[in-house]
């Protein structure tokens, strides 16, 4: 069973399909290691800061208790491009990455890139803060750590982006991949900035790279800055008519959204390694329905009760043990996944074109 356990986490999700039988053992966590006390940023400032943020875990601790959650060091690399300062402040992005962490010839090289283009570029790392390493298994990781800690993680660097005196706080924008761009449409969510960021202008525009769509949360309201999507046609890990729901919805709650599909792309087409298929798994054929509290459930079932405890361990044998409610249809095998240079070009300049329409 436990090798139907470790197929069936998801790639973009910690949910597995692990049958209620199995007797359940509250997983151990990496702790969070001692991190020095956030950055004082200056107007020269760049490399590698910290920053203060918390890690909810779930939906319903984000919309409901984010102010109470302790706080705590965040990670990320600034780029700075030549030329900016406090008297010519320059637009930023914050750069979030997918769940295999930063993957060689993606985040960091997307900081060089926008940098030379002229805008400042924070990539994230939200993983270390939480106590998990290269070393870490990749069941561990996705375990230990949620799309909503990674949009904590984004609204925590906007705020850290919003005290740095060389970038313009209102021309603020965030890309994130696979995972990260889960997190990029959580982040869109007019409660969620509420929650987390009510303070600061809100994120000036949104890049979803192939960040999958099984998430429905009832978007009422965005905070009305625009989207673009880029998929594969080949990714089987992004159902592409779920993709399009949860872009119609973006677009009926007020945000602008822009979408393409590379007909012929699979997942990740930036990374260095190259183009195969994967056996990883993936959801497609169900959806979870957030309430208004931010409780997911499966074709009316829970998935987290109303009554379950907000600590991290507990909330993760919940994922764990979901497989009963989530179903073994809900999950898929393999999809093609690595570096495709003639996709990376056209999605690097629609990227460069996109950013230069909405923070220029």
């Amino acid at each position: 069973m436990k090798s139907i356990l470790l197929l069936a986490v998801l790639l973009v999700h910690s949910w597995s399909i692990a049958r209620a039988t199995d007797a359940p053992v509250v997983p151990t966590l990496p702790a969070f290691p001692s991190l020095p006390t956030a950055t004082r940023l200056a107007e020269t400032t760049a490399g590698d800061i910290v920053f203060e943020t918390v890690t909810p875990y779930d939906f319903d601790i984000l919309l409901g208790r984010a102010a109470s959650l302790p706080r705590h060091g965040g990670m990320g690399r600034l780029f700075l491009p030549a030329g900016a300062s406090a008297k010519r402040p320059v637009p930023a992005v914050v750069v979030v990455h997918g769940s295999g962490g930063i993957a060689p010839g993606r985040e960091m090289e997307y900081g060089a890139l926008l940098a030379a283009e002229g805008y400042a570029a924070l990539v994230i790392d939200y993983y270390r803060p939480r106590g998990i390493t290269e070393a870490t298994p990749y069941v561990a990781k996705v375990m230990g750590v949620t799309e909503f800690d990674a949009t904590a993680d984004a609204y925590a660097a906007l705020r850290a982006l919003n005290s740095h005196p060389a970038v313009d706080a209102k021309r603020v924008a965030m890309i994130g991949f696979s995972y990260g761009g889960m997190a990029v449409r959580i982040a869109m969510d007019a409660r969620v900035r509420a929650a987390l960021a009510p303070d600061l202008p809100p994120f000036a525009a949104h890049v979803d790279y192939y960040g999958p769509c099984f998430q429905d949360f009832r978007l009422v309201r965005t905070t009305g800055a625009p989207l673009l999507t880029l998929r594969g046609g080949d990714d089987a890990s992004n159902d592409l008519v779920a993709c399009a729901m949860r872009e119609g919805e973006l677009r009926r709650a007020g945000s602008d959204v822009s979408s393409t599909v590379y007909a012929r792309a699979g997942h990740a087409w930036e990374n260095l390694a190259p183009r195969t298929r994967n056996q990883n798994s993936y959801l497609a054929g169900c959806t979870f329905e957030y309430d208004t509290a931010g409780f997911p459930s499966v074709s009316g079932r829970l998935l987290v009760p109303v009554e379950a405890p907000p600590d991290r361990a507990r909330r993760a044998l919940l994922r764990m043990t979901s497989g009963d409610v989530i179903g073994p249809a809900c999950v898929k095998l393999g999809y093609i996944v690595g570096r495709d240079d003639a996709t990376k070009a056209q999605s690097d300049l629609q990227l460069l074109r996109f950013l230069r329409q909405t923070l220029n």
